[in-house]
């Protein structure tokens, strides 16, 4: 057998929740890491002093007791372990591994036996139940009754809320009531709160990020009241997990941040961090509600009576003193600008990200700490909204995202760097030499290449084009042509295409001059009509708008931004206008289905009012004139195209057919030899036909403007 045993999923159970993790047994400790939490339980082999093997729900369990009274439960083995485990208990700890079985007859009376921390419910010396005094909140009493009330957690969907006992009154007149001695053993072991004695030290109106407000903070031997104007909170030392100081980006703030677990309420919100802002400008001479000697035994030379210093370096070391566990600091990491953390948004609110030695922190809204060992991958992502900023996304093992936005892009390498040293697995390596090797790489589109959040930006496209066409108050049924630069350029590219095809041909064929002369005119008047046409086209769009007309009614989604936008701009300041659309796409998206509800009624009501007041505009005779209007155009635009089929032949004496519906094109090279003469031919005939147009046929405006021309 080795010097260590090692178990993965074992379970913990903690106020009704089960938290996994891992236990390995050594000759020193036996140690347990929460999976969720990341707390560690080391309980030392020579404080062990009962072991329990039994049957439990999960499998088969172990109880451990210490000499102080803790118990320590763990579930989740195999009922094969049970044989190397006692084997390991006996010869390296020196204690027994006994089997005990539970009751499970279903009987509600017996005998209760406080042991330690622990309530125990006998059934024929058999427990049934036990009861963590730790667990219980409150003890109230009664004739005869003794009621039981527990702390509850957010992490189980069934808690228990409390447990009557009911003590038969003692046949013994020893002046003992038996229903007050039961609720005195409770209480010296229950985590009930009660504010006994002095403080130990109070520091006033410390401004607080979460729960927001400014709040006194009396510091009491066993706990942390925290005293404002409207909410009281009081947090037991034993809840505290950790415990930060992190320098502002500014150099000119300090946060200090308490994780908590289980979290301080406030109505339905959980406060899972506490978070205070100080100011390094801040002094304060502290001296603490003991003597010296309490002082220098109790703290052991950790705290003084006198101190003096900044304020935040003051609760710091307080809270070090009182909780007895380290302060996280930031690490080696700097960024571009030469500070600890980073600037980016996290669920539509800027803050700050600090990489730590052993995890990440984003302060402040809402804060978020994710350790190392939970992370699965990490990725690089290109900027949703802009070249100059990355994404950068966590995905942890228990399947969780976070993504952390509108990250500098001059941040990355040294994030990069960061991550690789910490030997994080990076889903997209490699993109990191892509960057440094070009400029432009968040510039580029890339569209046949995969992109990690093309489908996430697609859905919030489709919000923000709905709403955006919903609340285009020009637009009928008609299309917007000038918006097509597409069709544009190949008008442009058209034009000059027939030019340059003219002048070549002029140069190809010197000899027959005539031709030459005559022909480019005719292709630019071909252009010109097409032009003229789509020209037409806009101008019958332009008519079709009726001013009077009522508008079309907005969507939910922009009855909201722009009740919303205002917010939006003093909860950002210095934010963009296409800033401003993503992080009010992101907050509908997020926006809860009842909050949704109340605009799709207003949108809903716009949308008739709208449809009643287009009624009484068609009944008074509105919409009549766009529509003649368009049908004089169009007359208008046929008889010129009529005109335009009834114009006689160009001048030049070879017959090449215009272009006219669905006709091609006959450039001269078609036409066959049957058609064309001779030079001398040609030269006489088309000075009879030149003679017999300006007589018979006079030039219509447009000819006579290109001529001119």
């Amino acid at each position: 057998m080795g010097d260590t045993l090692e178990f993965n999923d074992i379970y913990q159970e903690v106020k009704g929740s089960w938290n996994d993790g891992r236990l390995r047994l050594s000759k020193q400790a036996v140690v347990f890491k929460s999976n969720k939490t990341g707390k560690v339980d080391n309980i030392q082999s020579a404080d062990l002093s009962e072991c329990l093997w039994r049957r439990v729900a999960l499998g088969h369990g172990i109880r451990l007791q210490t000499k102080a009274g803790h118990v320590y439960k763990y579930d989740g083995f195999r009922e094969v372990d049970f044989e190397k485990m006692a084997e390991y208990f006996k010869s390296n700890y020196r204690v027994t591994l006994t089997e005990k079985d539970l009751c499970v007859k279903g009987w509600n009376w017996g005998t209760a036996r406080f042991g330690g921390q622990l309530l125990s419910f006998d059934i024929n010396d058999q427990p049934a139940f036990e009861v963590p005094l730790t667990n219980v909140s409150q003890c109230t009493t009664g004739k005869n009754e003794v009621t039981l009330e527990f702390h509850q957690t957010d992490d189980t969907e069934v808690s228990l809320m409390e447990v009557r006992f009911y003590v038969p009154p003692s046949s013994t007149d020893d002046g003992i009531d038996p229903v007050e001695a039961f609720a005195q053993n409770v209480l010296s072991k229950a985590d009930v709160i009660q504010a006994t004695g002095d403080a130990v030290c109070i520091f006033r109106e410390l401004q607080c990020l979460t729960p927001r407000g400014r709040y006194d903070i009396r510091i009491y031997p066993t706990f942390l009241h925290l005293h404002g104007k409207t909410f009281d909170y009081k947090i037991p030392y034993t809840t505290v997990l950790r415990l930060f100081l992190l320098p502002h980006k500014d150099q000119r703030q300090m946060f200090f941040v308490i994780s908590l677990d289980p979290p301080i309420k406030q109505g339905q919100t959980r406060y899972h961090f506490l978070i205070l802002l100080f100011s390094k400008d801040e002094d304060i001479s502290l001296t603490l509600n003991m003597n010296e000697e309490d002082v220098e035994k109790k703290f052991e030379g950790k705290l003084t009576k006198n101190m003096s210093g900044s304020l935040y370096e003051m609760v710091s070391r307080v809270m070090k003193a009182l909780v007895n566990r380290k302060i996280t600091v930031p690490g080696n990491f700097q960024g571009h600008s030469g500070a600890q953390c980073i600037t980016c948004s996290y669920k539509a609110s800027s803050g700050l990200l600090y990489p730590l030695e052993r995890g990440f922190i984003y302060v402040h809204k809402p804060p978020v700490h994710i350790r190392f060992d939970e992370i699965s991958c990490v990725n690089f992502a290109r900027g949703t909204t802009t070249t100059r900023s990355f994404d950068f996304e966590i995905e942890t093992k228990q399947g969780n995202q976070y993504t952390f936005s509108s990250i500098e892009r001059e941040e990355y390498g040294k994030l990069f760097d960061f991550v690789n040293s910490k030997k994080l697995n990076i889903k997209n390596r490699g993109l990191k030499e892509g960057i440094k090797g070009n400029d432009n790489a968040y510039s580029d589109s890339d569209e046949d290449q995969h992109d990690a959040y093309l489908e996430r930006m697609k859905e919030e496209g489709k919000i923000r084009e709905e709403a955006a066409n919903d609340s285009s108050d020009e637009s009928g049924n008609e299309t917007d042509e000038s918006f097509n630069p597409g069709e544009e350029d190949d008008d442009v590219a058209e034009e000059y295409d027939s030019n340059a095809t003219g002048s070549d041909s002029s140069a190809e064929e010197g000899d027959s001059d005539d031709d030459n002369k005559k022909k480019p005119p005719k292709k630019a008047k071909i252009v010109k009509e097409k032009s003229e046409k789509k020209s037409h086209k806009k101008a019958e769009g332009k008519k079709g708008k009726d001013p009077g007309a009522p508008k079309r009614p907005m969507s939910a989604y922009m009855l909201w931004l722009n009740a919303n936008r205002e917010k939006i701009k003093s909860d950002f300041p210095g934010i963009s206008v296409t800033e401003i659309s993503k992080k009010a796409g992101e907050m509908w998206k997020g926006m809860s289905k009842e909050k949704k509800e109340e605009w799709d009624r207003k949108a809903e009501e716009a949308k008739k009012d709208y449809e009643k007041a287009m009624k009484d505009y068609k009944e008074s005779g509105g919409g009549s004139a766009p529509a003649s209007s368009k049908k004089e155009s169009k007359k208008q635009s046929k008889g010129k195209g009529d005109n335009k089929k009834a114009k006689p032949p160009s001048k030049s004496p070879v017959k090449v057919p215009t272009p006219v519906g669905n006709e091609s094109f006959k450039s001269k090279e078609f036409v066959s030899s049957d058609e064309s003469s001779s030079d001398s031919e040609k030269d006489k005939k088309s000075e009879g036909s030149e003679e017999e147009e300006v007589a018979s046929t006079p030039p219509s405006s447009e000819e006579s403007g290109s001529d001119e021309e």
